[in-house]
């Protein structure tokens, strides 16, 4: 088994193979440089944005594979900025409600941004359609998928859902955490596993070796991928490609992980549940911002 790494960042057993070998070895080699001028994660995740931004103008002009390639470059350069900003936060302990709001809005713009450029210069009532039907697509799945893997990340650390960076009276956060938290409620009576310190390793490490497998299934749903998958599709000429691989296999995969995932947690607590006493449900939130973001 893989130990999940000690530093709070994500687990390389279920991480998307450009993470490992491209975007966070890019982000790892300008952390020096961004502590060192004071760059603060917020404005990471902003200039982020606005690469992502450059992008979405570069795929205006998606049949040309010059434009699309310059789509990709500037994409990938936002990935590394979307990775880099948990990696300041954490070196500088600087992690908030609004810095982990703020990234998951920047990264849901970019791909709005990309949508509506594509939608407008195919310029037909289809393009439309396709663009919102694909777009709600990636809302759902993504919401669904982060909150797979923030789980994931608690588990194998062997940690019972806890209150943290709670947003106060704000409401945007407040909402922003009730979107990316509601389907932890379902799985109260597996994670009371975990309030047993007695039994909370054998059952991290337990979940950790079967739930990778779940995981590594729900990779495609990364931002990574997608934005791959939209590069090769207006590489063929037509970036429908890219949306019906949002409405149609990425929606299967979707169903297919979260089912998988559920089924080892019955397994798991099955096994386990005979030596948990009865306890109050766990409070629920939002992972810290390090672990959820790129």
């Amino acid at each position: 088994m893989t130990s999940p790494p000690p530093d709070g960042s994500r687990d390389r057993r279920i991480e998307d193979p450009s993470n490992l070998w491209i975007i966070h070895p890019a982000g790892r080699a300008l952390l020096p440089w961004a502590i060192a001028r004071h760059i603060s994660a917020n404005l990471v995740s902003v200039l982020g944005f606005l690469l992502g931004a450059a992008a979405a103008a570069a795929y205006a002009q998606w049949h040309d594979w010059r434009f699309a390639l310059v789509g990709l470059a500037l994409s990938i350069g936002w990935l590394i900025a979307d990775g880099l900003d948990g990696m300041v936060a954490r070196a500088t302990g600087t992690a908030s409600a609004i810095g982990r709001v703020l990234d998951g809005v920047c990264d849901h713009g970019v791909f709005i941004l990309i949508y509506v450029v594509i939608a407008t210069s195919i310029g037909t009532g289809e393009g439309w359609a396709w663009a919102l039907g694909a777009g709600g697509a990636h809302i759902v799945q993504s919401s669904l998928y982060e909150g797979e893997r923030a789980r994931f990340h608690r588990r194998v650390r062997g940690l019972a859902p806890v209150r943290k960076m709670a947003g106060g009276g704000n409401p945007i956060v407040q909402g922003y955490d009730w979107l990316a938290t509601w389907i932890d409620r379902i799985a109260i009576p597996f994670d009371r596993l975990f309030t047993n310190p007695a039994i909370a390793p054998s059952v991290a490490a337990a979940y950790g070796d079967r739930a990778k497998w779940p995981m590594r299934l729900m990779i495609p749903l990364t931002a990574n991928v997608r934005v791959y998958a939209l590069f090769l599709a207006c590489l063929v000429g037509d970036p429908r490609w890219f949306w019906w691989f949002e409405l149609v296999p990425l929606f299967v995969i979707t169903g297919i992980g979260i089912a998988w995932h559920r089924q080892v947690e019955a397994t798991l607590l099955r096994q386990f549940a005979a030596t948990v006493p009865a306890a109050a449900a766990p409070v629920f939130s939002v992972q810290p911002k390090d672990i959820n973001q790129q």
